[in-house]
């Protein structure tokens, strides 16, 4: 059985919800790569975990709704390291990172105005054009 994973000070995914497979890599070993499974894939349903509360799960579901496979499951492939615990530790770094991103809140907008000076460059770029306008309005000769 797994170990369980801190998100933060606050949510825990408990280790019974985590399936983790194991299967032959290719990459980096030489001939280890042919004896050994070293490849792992993390697999996480986020519907049917305790961890988060229903404001939470709300926010991550809106945020990982194009991760999600099957039936809200998350996938991770890890085969980079020659080390089957290694890559283990990575796979759940990985699904703890992407799980806080999911967990921040978005950030309002704060409308603001414009300053003074802005005002006032708009304004004077404004009757600049007037006049140039203006005087071609006398260097056109009428037609008759």
């Amino acid at each position: 059985m797994e170990a369980d994973l801190s998100i933060n000070n606050k949510i825990t995914i408990p280790g019974s919800e985590l399936i983790i497979s194991v299967s032959k890599a290719s990459g980096p070993g030489g001939q280890h790569v042919n004896k050994t499974s070293s490849k792992v894939s993390l697999r996480w349903n986020l519907f049917s975990s305790t961890a988060f509360s229903a404001h939470e799960l709300e926010r991550v579901i809106n945020k990982l709704r194009f991760r999600l496979v099957g039936d809200g499951d998350i996938l991770i492939h890890v085969d980079s390291e020659r080390s089957q615990l290694r890559n283990r530790e990575i796979a759940k770094e990985r699904l703890a990172k992407i799980l806080l991103e999911a967990l921040k809140p978005i950030k309002k907008r704060v409308a603001t105005k414009p300053t003074l000076g802005s005002k006032n460059r708009r304004i004077e770029t404004k009757k600049k054009r007037g006049v140039t306008k203006k005087l071609r309005r006398f260097l056109v000769a009428p037609e008759s």
